[in-house]
């Protein structure tokens, strides 16, 4: 399955040491439609997943690789749907999804790797990041309070480069994991200001949305600005060859799951994976057990 479109469009650059903040104002939260209706929509996403669910066998069955996807983006960009319909067609023994909401006493008790990294994917195996160790680098850095609530000690948090070093230290990690055959794919689900209060309006309107709203939505969209400030310093300073960013618009769910589908299709391809072809000892047992259960089928 392809789409008329080329990843790279939607692949932010590698920071190159830039201290230019991204300006997020300048990425698109929307582009023309890459589905002519409802049905082809879901005939177009149907292919990507039947795709998917077979690169996904030989991404198991090879065995030397992982694969982790980062999902950031501001509340009701849609990394939820975007992750229950993009990866419907895997096989849940070989996918794990995690999602990291408020960390715990014992979390902020640790470095603020250790969480996420506990929940890495094993080779063989596609990880899911619902939200990320970026939260550090994002809402900690827009709310101050949330830093000076952490356990650390004041020197480190006094530290003039404290900011550039949690960067540096994110791209030494992801460079690490890539170095040990993790592929990491980092998608920034980019929605707009006036999308984001249609849907939050639309929770409000739902009775079985009501759930999801929390005083948080708008003291968040209160400080979108903000946000939007250190969501660009952070895309600007964290995209690198080994895990680059891609920026999705957003406000267009069907167009996001499909670009994002297009995009993890294409990297599973180019990673060079296939089926472990069996020695002569291992062809040898196959015929064995073959005759043996053969004979077992005559002797019935």
């Amino acid at each position: 399955m392809k789409l008329s479109i080329d990843p790279k469009d939607f692949r932010l650059p590698a920071s190159r040491g830039t201290s230019k903040p991204l300006n997020l104002a300048k990425q698109p939260t929307g582009i023309d439609k890459l589905y002519q209706s409802g049905k082809n929509y879901r005939k177009l996403l149907q292919g990507f997943t039947e795709e998917l669910h077979d690169l996904q066998r030989i991404l198991y069955a090879h065995g030397r690789y992982a694969l982790l996807l980062v999902f950031q983006g501001m509340d009701t960009a849609g990394k939820d749907g975007a992750i229950r319909h993009v990866m419907s067609g895997v096989n849940p023994q070989g996918c794990q999804v995690h999602s990291f909401k408020q960390p715990s006493q014992e979390e902020l008790a640790h470095d603020y790797l250790w969480r996420t990294t506990k929940r890495l994917p094993m080779r063989g195996h596609i990880g899911i990041f619902n939200r990320s160790y970026y939260e550090e680098v994002l809402i900690v850095k827009a709310v101050p309070p949330v830093l000076a609530a952490q356990p650390l000690p004041k020197e480190c948090v006094g530290h003039k480069h404290f900011w550039r070093d949690r960067y540096r230290d994110i791209i030494r990690f992801e460079d690490y994991l890539h170095r040990n055959g993790t592929c990491i794919l980092k998608f920034f689900l980019h929605v707009s200001k006036e999308e984001q209060r249609k849907r939050l309006l639309s929770r409000a309107k739902d009775a079985e949305k009501h759930w999801k709203i929390s005083p948080a939505d708008l003291e968040s969209r209160a400080q979108w600005d903000a946000f939007q400030t250190v969501y660009g310093e952070c895309l600007r300073h964290t995209s690198h060859s080994a895990a680059p960013w891609y920026a999705i618009p957003a406000d267009d769910k069907r167009n996001a799951r499909l670009i994002i589908s297009h995009i993890l299709i294409e990297t599973l391809r180019s990673l060079p994976i296939a089926y472990p072809k069996p020695d002569k000892a291992q062809l040898a047992e196959v015929e064995r057990v073959r005759k043996v259960l053969t004979a077992e089928g005559k002797t019935k």
